[in-house]
């Protein structure tokens, strides 16, 4: 990770137990193709989808929380052992705080990761909130921090590593491949 954080952000990220992914924009680059067969398809970066495994075996959750509905996002999701994924959410708020209820934890606990003007609520209310690099103005100027990466471009990754650095969890996860 190159971008260094501030104490604060770095406070924030030290206690998160949950990351919550919005998808397009985020995990992808924000385009969507579809064939002639009306197939839905998207772009994932491999690096962010190993930040995500990475984050869940040091036992932080990661959810998947997206307005649209899709079949490639649940097979995403299962490919990485992300278990909690929220489709068609048109009240992200409400998902949201249902979730903090269903997992007994509180809002500082939680990072939020969006793009765009629907997110603004949500970063309000997550204990770190985290707008990817091309995300709308509004957006950057309402999170906590912002990435050097764009979405679907190692954004995630860089977020991953920010909190395992700050739980000092970075150097154990990172062992079994620096041979040191």
């Amino acid at each position: 990770m190159t971008k260094s954080f501030s104490e604060e952000i770095k406070r924030r990220a030290e206690i998160i137990d949950v990351l919550v992914l919005d998808v397009d924009g985020v995990l992808t680059d924000g385009r969507i193709i579809i064939d002639d067969r009306g197939r839905e398809s998207k772009h994932f970066n491999v690096r962010d989808g190993h930040g995500i495994k990475m984050l869940l075996k040091t036992g932080i959750e990661v959810v998947f929380l997206t307005g649209r509905k899709s079949r490639v996002v649940a097979h995403r999701a299962q490919d990485l052992g992300v278990r909690e994924v929220y489709q068609g959410a048109r009240d992200k708020v409400m998902i949201f705080e249902g979730m903090l209820l269903k997992k007994k934890i509180k809002a500082d606990q939680v990072a939020y990761m969006g793009d765009d003007v629907v997110d603004i609520p949500l970063f309000r209310i997550a204990g770190l909130s985290i707008a990817v690099a091309d995300a709308c103005e509004e957006a950057r100027e309402a999170a906590h921090f912002v990435t050097e990466k764009e979405g679907g471009m190692g954004a995630v990754r860089e977020v991953c590593e920010m909190i395992l650095r700050a739980r000092g969890k970075w150097e154990e996860i990172t062992m079994r491949y620096t041979f040191k």
